[in-house]
């Protein structure tokens, strides 16, 4: 029979078949053992909207709401954070903060050494007027991942900037790096590295 019979006069208590006729009413308005109802799914509605608890097949459409596109090779963790985080950053849109922050964010899953230290926003300039530069700082020289860090970062240099501003961007990478054997070994033995003790030395051998 129906909880919903509690709320009707006795008259109506009386007969069975109200009991059965309601049971359908409150499986759809209050839910039952194995079925959701409309009252649970309103008090759960905030979390469709809260990018920490949707579910990771909202979060596409939630970002949509911000005007924001979500990088495919981000994982979901880092889609949530950014949702959470970019309506705030929108304040800053404009200032060198709020490009900065933008660029370690974008950049991040491309090169996983981008720190907020990797990047350098410059305005300092007296000349030409409304020029600055942006400086990215590479922990490897990787030809592919050069390009696409690039691409990526003049096209959110280009979205946030001011209209009346020009830039220069340069992506600062190692020509020479030195590496222990194990080092070398974790990265899969490229042979194009430098090894101490093996193919470079440091300072000179006594020879005597």
């Amino acid at each position: 029979m129906s909880r919903y019979l509690d709320h009707l006069p006795a008259m109506f208590r009386e007969d069975p078949f109200a009991g059965r006729f309601l049971l359908a009413f409150e499986a759809i308005l209050t839910g039952r053992d194995d079925v959701e109802g409309l009252e649970q799914a309103i008090e759960g509605s905030a979390d469709y909207i809260d990018p920490v608890h949707t579910g990771e097949d909202f979060l596409p459409w939630l970002a949509g709401w911000v005007a924001l596109s979500l990088r495919a090779d981000w994982d979901t963790a880092t889609k949530r954070g950014f949702i959470r985080e970019v309506v705030p950053l929108y304040r800053q849109r404009g200032t060198l903060a709020g490009l900065r922050r933008m660029l370690e964010i974008y950049l991040r899953p491309l090169a996983d050494q981008v720190t907020r230290e990797d990047v350098v926003v410059l305005d300092d300039y007296d000349t030409p007027a409304h020029y600055f530069q942006v400086q990215l700082t590479l922990g490897a020289a990787d030809r592919d991942e050069l390009r696409r860090v690039q691409e990526t970062a003049r096209a959110i240099i280009d979205r946030e900037k001011p209209a009346h501003t020009f830039y220069a961007l340069k992506v600062v990478v190692p020509t020479m790096r030195l590496v222990s054997e194990e080092l070398k070994e974790r990265e899969g033995g490229k042979p194009e590295r430098l090894v101490l003790n093996r193919n470079t030395l440091l300072g000179t051998r006594d020879s005597t």
